[in-house]
């Protein structure tokens, strides 16, 4: 295991200065509960491939769980382990990939207070991300002040690990328009960097941070089997990563289209072929379900729906396998976490350290370090 961390992740010299061969990326999820396959198509299959090629940061973002559920720490506690083994599952390899809590980084706290100073409190809120979120929870003017600031929270996630770009969902973007915002308006304020210079150019330019792109997945929004409203636990259209069999078969099973008859033409732009789209693998097969379902060539919703549910489980077999060897073992959860913990940490200190003298708060170095 030693020797395989030594080849694939970089070394600790260059987690403490952010120097590496490789491009950096940064991405998470909070911890609200189980993955589903939204998260999958959204941005973890992304993940999974780029560990491979990049230096890979993906936070557990258990403090932003507190801005709806500050009334249920155990609960957030046993999300954030239950997200562990769902990376784990899906693929996400510790030997090559950081994967760390928010709440253990004391340098995403103090970046987060120094970049509200950077923007106008109605720029937070005109996030249409942020509007959508008040909306779907019913939180009507009732949100707590750090529900907000979450957002400005995320900026920080973000840059305190330095990344060139940031795997996400399609609904995401402009949570990460507001990060890049963020990026220039530091590097032109205290470093001097020009209102005119490229976005790619700014840390040559002297810039502390760079101006991280959107990487969004191949489908940016997957719809749930409601087949109305985006994949999410809280509605109760998820097909989750650890679904089983039969759990599967049933909740493709609901997937509405409104097709009456297989002798019907239908549409193949509804929510059953984004999911034939999205899993069955065959470019011919696709090919010929969408047409045969478009001239109504007698194939009913139920055979297609058996296609994409033995498509899916095909996907999730190899995860729950992999899952279940972490169902029980905290310990071994926990250790990923600590030794993901303390790499993030090196990074993170090193780029607050970078961003305090630029801004004129660099009085003393610090180390942050476990017990």
């Amino acid at each position: 295991m030693s020797e395989q961390r030594t080849e694939q992740r970089p070394s600790t010299a260059e987690a403490a200065t952010g120097a590496c061969a490789r491009p950096r990326i940064l991405t998470g999820d909070t911890p609200t509960g189980r993955l589903h396959l939204g998260h999958w198509v959204g941005s973890v299959k992304r993940r999974v491939e780029l560990q491979a090629t990049h230096d890979c940061y993906f936070i557990v973002a258990n403090m932003h769980a507190f801005t709806t559920r500050a009334d249920r720490p155990a609960e957030i506690r046993s999300d954030s382990l239950e997200i562990v083994r769902d990376y784990l599952a899906a693929g996400i390899d510790p030997a090559k990939a950081t994967i760390f809590l928010q709440s253990e980084v004391p340098a995403i706290a103090e970046l987060t207070f120094l970049f509200s100073m950077l923007l106008p409190f109605n720029r937070v809120m005109r996030n249409p991300t942020l509007k959508e979120e008040i909306r779907v929870k019913g939180l009507g003017e009732s949100y707590a002040f750090g529900f907000p600031l979450y957002a400005v929270g995320q900026t920080a996630d973000i840059l305190a690990f330095r990344p060139v770009g940031v795997p996400v969902g399609e609904d995401q973007v402009p949570h990460l328009e507001l990060t890049r915002e963020v990026a220039r308006r530091f590097n032109q304020l205290y470093c001097r960097v020009s209102d005119q210079a490229e976005d790619d150019d700014h840390v040559a330019l002297g810039g502390v941070f760079p101006v991280p792109r959107a990487e969004v997945g191949a489908v940016g929004r997957l719809v749930g089997t409601d087949g109305v409203n985006k994949m999410s636990k809280s509605l109760g259209n998820a097909i989750f990563l650890c679904d089983g069999t039969k759990e599967i078969q049933r909740k493709v099973g609901r997937i509405f289209t409104g097709r009456q008859s297989p002798t019907e033409p239908g549409d193949p732009a509804n929510a059953l072929f984004q999911y034939v789209d999205a899993f069955i693998d065959d470019d011919a097969r696709r090919g010929e379900l969408r047409d045969r379902y478009a001239r109504g060539d007698n194939i009913g919703d139920g055979h297609i729906k058996q296609e994409v549910a033995a498509a899916i489980d095909r996907l999730l077999a190899p995860m729950r396998e992999r899952r279940a060897a972490y169902e029980g073992r905290d310990d071994a959860v926990l250790e990923i976490l600590r030794d993901g913990c303390a790499r993030a940490n090196r990074l993170a200190e090193a780029t607050l350290a970078m961003a305090k003298e630029a801004a004129g708060l660099g009085f003393f170095a610090r180390a942050v370090e476990y017990r």
